[in-house]
């Protein structure tokens, strides 16, 4: 299999660091099940910039792969855990969040760019190899870079958004045709600035209401108008839950992940969705490939991600030949490892701890 190995170009003005560099956490909201007090915080230098991540523990490496719109902190119930039972358990900000390299140019934004990170990642903390796990975009980063660094990355593990080859028709083609008189929500993001002219001025309202719309404690009952689509003239948030905070929030991990996104913006987190056409070009050498890695997957009853999606599950046997745990969490959201992290955790352990390793 052609493997990536080429480094990408550094386009950060903040991306000189030669060591890896501890830095103080940042303000960031902790629940009182989630010790994090032993983890820490570093910024490591990798061919594009620097990444920003949170590890605890010592072990065989997880890398932990966050979606939109997050950061490090998803896998903050994951990370003690974790740790615990022997892993050296990383998560880290992508490139485009948090105190990671935002580049200027869309293009830095690929896939290509992404994989090459996580490799990056891998070598700065001095490993050779990693277990990769990722949600929502983070589950589709993960899959690439599994897929185009088997030499690095021996396991991998989906959650919400299972893997499908690369291939098929052109992204933007397809998602246009989805929507109907209405626009799809990947279509809606592809111009830059339009979404940002949305969620800025008001980013703690926004994230607010796009987090409780994909809860399943706070989600609108099924059949009412999807916040996935955008009817002509009107914006992505008129169709929000308001006024609802999911169980698996505080209002004080709220106003930090707001405060962040005010401090970045949204346009680097933004240009991952940008980079669809650009991706479905720079994999065609892929197209089609199974994940051949032992891997996971673990999706929910009540998210889009997962539902969606349902015939790339149903194509495993072939595409995921070395699948070894497949899950679907009833009455489960989108936010997989917040809204069920006891249950997350225990799947992530019994996946990772081999049955010769268990007491």
């Amino acid at each position: 299999m052609l493997v990536i190995t080429a480094d990408i170009a550094a386009t950060d003005e903040e991306s000189t660091m030669a060591q890896p560099t501890p830095v103080p956490p940042p303000t960031q909201a902790d629940t009182p099940h989630t010790p994090l007090a032993a983890a820490r915080h570093r910024l490591v230098e990798v061919p594009g910039g620097r990444i920003h991540l949170v590890e605890q523990g010592t072990g065989p490496l997880v890398l932990l792969l966050h979606g939109f719109p997050e950061s490090w902190h998803s896998w903050s119930r994951q990370l003690p855990v974790l740790a615990a039972a022997g892993f050296r358990a990383v998560a880290v900000d992508l490139r485009g969040y948090g105190r990671s390299s935002k580049p200027s140019d869309v293009a830095s934004y690929r896939m290509l760019c992404h994989v090459a990170d996580n490799a990056g990642v891998v070598r700065a903390l001095g490993e050779e190899t990693a277990t990769v796990v990722g949600h929502d975009w983070g589950s589709t980063i993960a899959a690439a870079t599994a897929l185009l660094r088997p030499d690095v990355f021996t396991a991998v593990g989906l959650l919400s958004v299972p893997y499908a080859p690369p291939g098929g028709p052109r992204p933007t083609d397809a998602f246009a045709a989805i929507g109907g008189d209405e626009e799809f929500y990947v279509s809606y993001f592809q111009e830059p600035g339009r979404a940002e002219a949305e969620i800025e001025p008001d980013v703690r309202g926004w994230l607010a209401g796009f987090y409780a719309s994909l809860s399943a404690d706070t989600m609108a009952d099924a059949g009412g108008d999807s916040p996935f689509f955008v009817p002509a003239g009107r914006r992505m948030s008129d169709r929000f839950v308001r006024d609802a905070l999911p169980a698996w929030l505080t209002e004080a991990e709220l106003d930090s992940y707001a405060g962040e996104f005010e401090r970045t913006g949204l346009t680097g987190a933004l240009n991952r969705y940008r980079n669809a056409d650009r991706d479905w070009e720079d994999l065609a050498a892929w197209n089609g490939a199974p994940l051949t890695q032992r891997s996971l997957f673990v999706g929910a009853e009540r998210d889009a991600s997962t539902t969606w999606m349902s015939q790339a599950i149903d194509a495993f046997p072939s595409t995921l030949p070395g699948l070894t745990a497949s899950h679907i969490l009833k009455g489960c959201g989108h936010w997989i490892q917040r809204e069920r992290a006891d249950e997350v955790n225990r799947i992530l352990l019994d996946w990772l701890t081999p049955p010769s390793a268990r007491p």
